[in-house]
């Protein structure tokens, strides 16, 4: 199944991002930057090497969320949102983080921050806005034994501290969960009354296991070896690189390429770009409209929409 690819002769014009710093991230920014016509507008704790207006967001705070989401919506006035590319994203060996919120980190950075972005910038989405959000194959059961096989958001965000953390597994298993949410909020997004009616086109993307990006900086040492080995080898695995994940990115956000019909989950694998089914679970109703209700009340909202 192969996307359908567009030229530039119609540019984005405005495209809020996070997560542009660095990485796949930074890639992306940089390219989206340049290209002519369109303004991008980031959101990080620091500057960006890109041509992009940077503005201060810190997603371990929900108030500095909000903060960030009005003053875009203040200095963008009667102009729209084109693009909207949630891809920010953070990892720890354990699940002892907390935020000031109160929140465990991976779940409150990789997908409460951003829902709540969704959700306050969604009134300034453009017609046939497109909006990425960065998901993880580490998700689907599949390709990953440690996936999770059910999803409670209450205890995500609330897990019980380890008293005696071993090892990386209680964090990888957050990180997968999270990507789990994010997925399931682009399918939330996607399904919603108003993405129908205002035409949006939803990507949950995928980049693979991407070496050289910051996300294995808190990984063990054992495990930063292995992932540095797997760098020395990855032209015979085909593992992309920060370049072509990040390439790739743009290209969506940008409306280069476009789902097929009935596609939303975007997969990159051996460098290639494909559209397979999400798992099992990220493909249940009632499980992406639990997370949607309990994501809402956790971060404010008085309304689910």
């Amino acid at each position: 199944m192969h996307a359908s690819y567009r030229d530039e002769d119609d540019p984005l014009k405005t495209i809020v991002m996070t997560g542009g710093t660095s990485g796949l991230g930074e890639v992306a920014a940089r390219q989206i930057a340049r290209t002519p016509g369109v303004r991008l507008v980031l959101g990080a704790r620091r500057g960006s090497q890109s041509a992009a207006e940077t503005r201060p967001l810190d997603l371990t705070r929900l108030a500095s969320v909000r903060e960030f989401a009005q003053g875009v919506i203040h200095e963008l006035g009667d102009t729209s949102i084109d693009g909207l590319v949630l891809n920010a994203g953070t990892q720890f060996p354990n699940i002892d983080q907390r935020t000031e919120d109160g929140f465990e980190t991976t779940f409150a950075v990789n997908h409460l921050a951003h829902y709540l972005i969704l959700r306050l910038l969604l009134p300034k989405l453009a017609r046939g806005a497109t909006v990425v959000i960065t998901t993880s194959d580490t998700h689907d059961p599949k390709t990953n034994p440690m996936a999770p096989k059910e999803l409670d958001p209450e205890l995500l965000a609330h897990p019980p501290v380890q008293r005696r953390p071993t090892g990386f597994s209680a964090g990888f298993r957050a990180y997968a969960s999270s990507k789990l949410c994010d997925l399931l909020m682009a399918r939330g997004l996607a399904t919603s009354e108003e993405a129908k009616a205002k035409r949006f086109t939803v990507v949950a993307y995928n980049p693979g296991l991407t070496i050289g990006t910051s996300l294995f900086r808190a990984w063990p040492l054992w495990a930063r070896l292995a992932m540095g080995t797997a760098g020395l080898i990855r032209p015979m695995t085909r593992l992309a690189t920060v370049d072509q994940a990040g390439q790739t990115l743009a290209d969506l956000a940008l409306g280069r390429i476009t789902p097929p019909a009935g596609r939303l989950y975007a997969s990159l694998v051996k460098r290639q770009l494909t559209w397979p089914d999400p798992s099992a679970l990220s493909r249940e109703d009632e499980v992406m409209n639990g997370l949607w209700h309990d994501s809402a009340r956790m971060a404010g909202l008085s309304s689910p929409a």
